[in-house]
């Protein structure tokens, strides 16, 4: 840490306590340069995951979105909200782990089409679906066909 009174790059913590409800440390130093004192804050960094769409925008990364998603695809499916939850923090963990500041859309619906194809078959087609965005009957005979052979 640089001294504010000589600048120098030398100094010793003499003292660290948490403050700010648990968000941030406080540190007493002191310059070994000119033994003056001085008063420095730590604060995780929450610097936000953006997600690439496909056209190139980029928006901030909402699990409610993935939910949400999921939740239509599972309508009516014998899938309990817990399993739902399940699936949707073990998306949120893999994109989190997998990406620094930003990931592609398509990384994600991956993720929830291999998710939904483990725990529900109907709940995987209805999701591949809207998200593959089937054209036409015999896009989504080919999908059935994979469940088939």
């Amino acid at each position: 840490m640089k001294c504010p009174f000589c600048d120098k790059m030398e100094d010793k913590v003499i003292d660290s306590r948490m403050s700010g409800e648990g968000r941030s440390i406080r540190r007493r130093r002191e310059c070994l340069g000119c033994g003056k004192r001085f008063t420095t804050y730590e604060y995780v960094e929450d610097a936000p995951l953006m997600v690439v769409k496909r056209d190139g925008t980029r928006k901030r990364f909402d699990r409610e979105k993935i939910k949400s998603g999921v939740v239509k695809a599972c309508e009516k499916r014998p899938v309990s909200m817990d399993q739902i939850d399940r699936i949707v923090d073990e998306i949120e963990r893999e994109v989190q782990k997998k990406a620094d500041k930003e990931v592609k859309s398509t990384i994600i619906g991956n993720l929830v089409m291999e998710k939904l194809y483990a725990l529900d078959e109907v709940a995987y087609v209805r999701f591949a679906s809207v998200y593959r965005r089937f054209k036409d009957v015999t896009h989504f005979m080919d999908e059935l066909k994979k469940f088939l052979e």
